[in-house]
């Protein structure tokens, strides 16, 4: 993380942390009325998504505010319901006092203690660690913004509020490094109408939130910003990143949206905003679905180019559906293609990345490997120009800030309540939930799910009541809120009484944050029936809460933190299966403490390792890291051609000389129609005949770097006695017979499980029979599928064989294999791909791929061959125990190193000893130290060998 001292971070969100509002420069104090801060899941919960937006005048914000209910005022009225506007109440806690269960005394609340609340209530401001969210009701206007800071002269037209449709998960995760990452600049939009805004003003609202907040607004007109953010990004995005088709024929704006223009319009937008500011040094990073086509916007920069180089993250901080979801948008290509400019590409779990990869390698046709995206193309002006890039695509969980959250808990007020619903609710189980009224958030399955569970455990009425907070509903999920009103009305009106009521159903608004803390001290189990999610930080909150208590937390399979091997301790559940669900309600509230316990120490030890700084410090170091990874690659104009006057003295004078040649490509160019790769193999002459006179010399030693079989290269060693020969991209490797001695093959997988060939080769049969004209080729160590093997032009068939290479692919590393363990008191299950449990690579080529072990490459096996333990000074070893060991000062007593190849890799490492040159025959960027023709190679290799 101190690396990142040295860099500033330019924070792209759709929405600034803070926003101007328009009016009197100094608004009087916030009254009782005013919100406390909202919880890290207001928007994280929702992934990101805020209310549907329209941009309300900036004075509308100002507009006094009617009065919000407490949580307790279900003690004054049972017929809350959830699309219902409270009545408006001059002090929402003043009848508390009448209403309270004991008398004033030891354990109880009295009369003076409440207006000692209601005061400090009065004086309360809202605090950074979660910022204000104000949910928009179509009905009434905006209440005020609570003010946290203002313009410091009162001829200043505007102050500054919290914004509240920023996304605070973020916000919160990048206030938790404040004191590490200290030099960053938000950039964003206002979040409110700035049509009014003349220049003047732009300018020193520009100015001021520089200087007090670190952000740089983004001036979007209204009518193209509402186009962009309800139409495309609410009605189009939305819905499909969640699997949430709509159904015809109600989806011609899905599938024709216009408003895809003007969300390309915002996000170049954003991009020139960032031009204006970037220095060299900048990190990028671009958060969420509002801005996917940003990375390649800016990657292709023309005011600033070196833009193109630049360190830029996307991080996407909802779910992400499988390809044949994300297929259904008519821009899919374009959206795919922006994101691919970044140097990383993160998700919340190892399901959206994987959902990711498969979703470009069939949409876009490139190899998607399990580290990342292998593109094609290269950025026009930057140093992969022309020979394509590499995105990394990365794993990142989202967390709390834990140690801000306990500082919370151990604020008076919070106990105030914690003790007042003990009271209020003694004797009473209390199931929590928080959702927002949105149809992918299962709140309609929950209610139906308690209700069964009151019906199948009559018991329980009377005993167990249901405290379900949520978001405010918008004109958009309107049905979706009816029917939950509807389910709650049916609830409690057949299970009511005078003294009970089942379902008690607050909007957040009527929740402070310190009443929300208290809610899941006392909770007896946390309710989430998600039916799609990216992270649900609520649960993290839950079980920091639940430290003194441990009750369980009931959790959709459907979110993103039950992906996580410490969610798994939680009483999983399939929101449609509404007995499921039921079941589990009855088993957290009849849970013995000591399963409760065992449970409890799984999740918490999650989210405290899993913590919102780690999110940040593991996000920006990786993309840092990313970045100097794909821009180590030189220009190949920038490259020298292989200067023979300068190389050929040094080879002279050597005494003793290591020669590494690849064969194919290279010394030799094989015919790669299907009739050529079918044809039993016979040596090239001109090649034999050079290695022959390579060998022939006492200071040479001799290697030929291959990827074929042992079978094939067999032949070659019987003509050319005298050269090492690697076979299979490093599987194998055979010793040069010196004086007599060598000539024996090394197994460099001697002590690897090669059971997945056979598992391999039937997923490649499988896409044989669907792809004309391909086969594969089974080795000793490896397997090759030549999916293409027609003219190299771009046709339809060639492109339907990439689709289905790049699918093989995906197959080989989804296919997953379930294990399963027990832990007392309960099971725990894990899964792997056949790639990752058995530690595969794939090396991808124009017409076929290679499948090998991960840790096994011409670059190890050359690594061995320099060590001092090597092949090359142990003839009669059987195996090599250390493959991956390094080469800085294996050379020992020899003078010249020479390599030929195309494998960047292998050259990238031998360029760490002092005494190798080394030469790249691949006509792309590249890190070797000189380059030449692959048709050249022969005779510049015969200039060396007739050297003495």
């Amino acid at each position: 993380m101190s690396s990142l001292r040295n860099h500033r971070v330019i924070i792209a969100s759709l929405f600034l942390p803070t926003t101007a509002v328009l009016g009197e420069s100094s608004p009087p104090t916030p009254d009782i009325y005013a919100r406390e801060v909202g919880t890290t899941a207001d928007t994280q919960d929702l992934g990101g998504r805020p209310p549907a937006f329209r941009h309300a005048s900036s004075r509308s914000i100002g507009s006094t505010p009617a009065p919000l209910k407490s949580i307790v005022d279900d003690l004054k009225s049972r017929a809350i319901t959830p699309i219902t506007t409270p009545p408006s109440e001059l002090n929402p806690f003043s009848k508390f006092a009448s209403l309270a269960p004991s008398p004033a005394g030891k354990g109880s609340i009295s009369p003076s203690s409440i207006r000692n609340m209601d005061v400090s209530l009065a004086k309360f401001q809202p605090d950074p660690l979660h910022p204000i969210r104000l949910q928009r009701r179509s009905s009434s206007k905006p209440p005020r913004y609570p003010t946290r800071s203002y313009s410091n002269t009162s001829s200043e037209p505007y102050y500054f509020a919290p914004n509240i449709h920023c996304n605070g998960g973020l916000k919160n995760a990048v206030d938790s490094v404040k004191d590490r990452m200290t030099n960053k600049l938000w950039v964003g939009t206002l979040g409110s109408s700035t049509d009014a805004y003349n220049t003047e003003l732009k300018a020193s609202v520009d100015r001021r939130m520089k200087e007090l907040h670190s952000s740089l607004p983004v001036w979007i007109p209204d009518a193209e910003f509402e186009s962009c953010y309800d139409e495309f990004c609410h009605q189009v995005l939305w819905p499909c990143l969640h699997y949430a088709v709509p159904d015809a024929p109600k989806t011609k704006l899905f599938f024709e949206s216009a408003a895809f223009k003007q969300y390309a319009a915002v996000n170049k937008r954003f991009a020139e905003a960032i031009e204006s500011v970037w220095m060299e040094g900048d990190v990028v990073w671009i958060n969420d679905y509002h801005l996917m086509l940003l990375p390649l916007l800016l990657r292709q920069s023309t005011r600033v180019p070196a833009l193109a180089n630049a360190t830029i993250g996307f991080f996407m901080h909802i779910a992400f559906p499988s390809s044949e979801i994300f297929r259904c948008l008519s821009v899919r290509e374009h959206l795919l293609r922006g994101m691919l400019g970044a140097d990383l590409v993160g998700f919340q779990t190892a399901s959206y990345a994987r959902h990711f990869r498969q979703t470009v390698s069939r949409i876009l046709a490139v190899e998607a490997l399990p580290k990342g995206i292998q593109v094609e193309y290269g950025i026009p002006g930057g140093a992969r120009e022309g020979h394509g890039r590499f995105v990394d695509v990365g794993i990142f969980p989202m967390g709390i800030d834990v140690g801000a959250l306990r500082e919370r808990r151990r604020e008076p007020d919070v106990s105030y309540w914690v003790q007042l619903l003990r009271q209020r609710y003694a004797g009473m189980m209390i199931v929590v939930g928080r959702d927002k009224l949105d149809e992918i958030q299962g709140v309609r399955h929950k209610l139906e799910a308690f209700e069964l569970f009151l019906k199948k455990w009559p018991e329980y009425q009377g005993k167990v009541i249901l405290l379900q907070v949520a978001l405010q509903t918008t004109e958009s999920n309107e049905l979706a809120a009816g029917g939950v009103s509807d389910v709650v009305a049916r609830i409690n009106s057949a299970f009511s009484t005078l003294t009970y009521q089942p379902v008690v159903f607050l909007h957040t608004q009527e929740v402070t944050f310190s009443q929300y803390l208290a809610l899941l001290t006392v909770a007896d189990a946390f309710l989430v029936t998600s039916l799609r999610e990216g992270m649900a930080l609520r649960t993290h909150e839950f079980v920091e809460c639940q430290d003194g208590r441990h009750r369980p937390l009931i959790l959709s399979e459907f979110t993103g933190s039950y992906s996580y091997s410490g969610f798994r301790s939680c009483i999983a559940v399939n929101p449609y299966d509404t007995h499921g669900t039921a079941k589990a309600i009855h088993q957290a509230l009849t849970m013995s403490d000591e399963e409760a316990l065992s449970r409890w120490e799984d999740l918490h030890n999650h989210v405290v390792t899993q913590t919102a700084q780690t999110f940040v410090i593991s996000f920006l170091t990786r993309c840092l890291r990313a970045n100097t990874e794909h821009t180590i690659q030189t220009d190949l104009n920038s490259v020298p051609a292989l200067n023979t006057t300068l190389l050929l003295p040094r080879y002279k004078h050597s005494s003793r000389r290591i020669l590494l040649l690849d064969f194919e490509g290279t010394l030799w160019r094989p015919d790669m129609s299907r009739a050529g790769l079918l044809a039993p193999f016979v040596p090239p002459e001109g090649a034999v005949e050079l290695l022959n006179k390579f060998s022939a010399n006492q200071r040479n030693e001799v290697w030929l770097l291959s990827g074929l079989p042992i079978k094939s290269l067999e032949q070659v060693a019987a003509k050319a006695p005298g050269v090492g020969i690697v076979a299979e991209n490093g599987c194998f490797a055979k010793i040069p017979v010196q004086n007599g001695k060598g000539g024996v093959w090394i197994s460099m997988v001697a002590n690897l499980n090669l059971t997945w060939k056979s598992l391999c080769v039937e997923i490649l049969n499988y896409f044989t029979e669907r792809t004309p004209g391909s086969f594969v080729e089974e080795r000793e160590a490896s397997v090759v599928w030549r999916f293409w093997t027609g003219p190299t032009d771009d046709c339809a068939d060639r492109q339907w064989a990439r689709r289905q290479a790049a699918e093989a692919q995906n197959h080989i590393f989804d296919r997953c294999v379930c294990l399963f363990t027990y832990r007392p008191p309960h099971p725990q299950y894990s899964y792997s791909s056949l790639g990752e449990r058995y530690g595969l690579r794939i090396i991808p080529g124009s017409n076929s791929f290679l499948v090998l072990p991960n840790n096994i490459s011409r670059s190890t096996a050359v690594g061995a061959i320099l060590h001092p333990g090597g092949p090359a000074h142990s003839p009669r070893s059987s195996s090599m125990p250390d493959l991956d060991v390094p080469v800085s000062g294996g050379g020992g007593e020899v003078g010249f190193v020479f390599a030929v190849g195309s494998d960047e890799k292998l050259l990238r490492r031998l360029n760490e000893l002092d005494n190798a040159e080394t030469v790249s025959t691949s006509g792309k960027g590249t890190d070797a130290k000189w380059k030449l023709d692959a048709g050249d190679v022969g005779n510049m290799m015969w200039l060396f060998a007739n050297s003495p």
